[in-house]
């Protein structure tokens, strides 16, 4: 795995390809999380896993976020959320779906980066909030 990630080239990967990695490195950190609460069958995983991976739950964890970001933590979110898109999730409007694309992005940003210490933290912080709300 840690040779893909050194292939990646931050300077020039595309935000939508951070997105797209972040999105799933956060869905396995969720599913990973609720799998340790309960054991229970994987479609109940599935439907409380989207209170935490949905556009908007992670466009209202963003808003949660922003003041506790870095500064370049900030910029990668900020790239990802104005990206080019072309599709919208059917269950959010454009901006919580802009939002939620930022959020993804810096999520894949961390990870590509090896920064696991700070990447926990992030999702940490969101767990407590979404479960919190």
């Amino acid at each position: 795995m840690e040779e893909f990630r050194q292939n990646i080239d931050l300077q020039t990967v595309s935000m939508q390809t951070l997105a797209f990695i972040g999105d799933a490195v956060y869905n396995v950190y969720i599913r990973c999380y609720l799998a340790s609460k309960s054991n229970q069958k994987t479609n109940k995983l599935h439907n409380d896993s989207i209170k935490f991976v949905s556009a908007r739950a992670q466009s209202k964890t963003v808003d949660m976020l922003i003041d506790s970001l870095k500064e370049d933590e900030i910029a990668v979110y900020k790239r990802g959320r104005n990206t080019n898109i072309s599709s919208v999730s059917k269950n959010a409007d454009i901006v919580e779906y802009k939002k939620a694309t930022g959020f993804e992005a810096l999520i894949g940003y961390l990870y590509i980066k090896n920064e696991n210490e700070r990447l926990e933290e992030i999702i940490d912080l969101c767990i407590k909030y979404i479960s919190e709300t």
